[in-house]
């Protein structure tokens, strides 16, 4: 095997090394570090597949690297937002079922004896406007996205007596400790 300073890739400027070499210390993301290392493996005149061997990733990905650094320089490395899958129901669907959520109850929307909003009732009621169907957790990420929150109610009575109710803690612990 040739040394290093046999193997410099004399297509590559002095600025090249070191701006790859201040990026990777700048650096702390480690799928960036070595995004890094591999352009300045190649940098040094190293073959894509020692690259790919020494870095312990596919000859693809280097390929991919440094095609992207050939292109773009080191802006072209940047990891961009994964876009995910594509949602099942459009902004302004969205909207219009937080806003039903929001003011009215399950029951005035055909539900019957049902006066909270669950996961289960709002699944049904995307179905029947909607024809999409959601899994229970994608229907509580479509509530979180929508600053929504999925909480029990409490209960307070207003007619309720304090002095009743503290008599009947009392009671309740000495029951409690017999």
């Amino acid at each position: 095997m040739k040394k290093v300073h046999d193997r410099i890739n004399y297509y590559a400027e002095k600025s090249d090394f070191e701006e790859v070499n201040q990026a990777l210390k700048n650096n702390s993301n480690k799928r960036m570090h070595i995004r890094y290392i591999v352009i300045l493996n190649y940098l040094q005149g190293y073959k894509l597949n020692e690259i790919a061997y020494m870095n312990n990733i596919s000859f693809q990905t280097v390929g991919v690297y440094v095609k992207k650094y050939k292109s773009s320089g080191l802006s072209g490395l940047v990891i961009g937002k994964s876009p995910g899958a594509p949602r099942h129901l459009t902004n302004a669907q969205e909207l219009e079922l937080i806003k039903i959520i929001t003011t009215r109850t399950p029951d005035e929307e055909g539900f019957t004896a049902r006066k909270k909003w669950d996961t289960t009732i709002i699944r049904k009621l995307v179905m029947k406007l909607y024809g999409v169907s959601y899994c229970q957790r994608g229907m509580l990420e479509v509530l979180y996205r929508n600053n929504l929150s999925f909480t029990r109610p409490t209960y307070s009575l207003k007619k309720a007596d304090e002095s009743r109710q503290k008599e009947f803690k009392d009671q309740f612990e000495l029951l409690k400790k017999n």
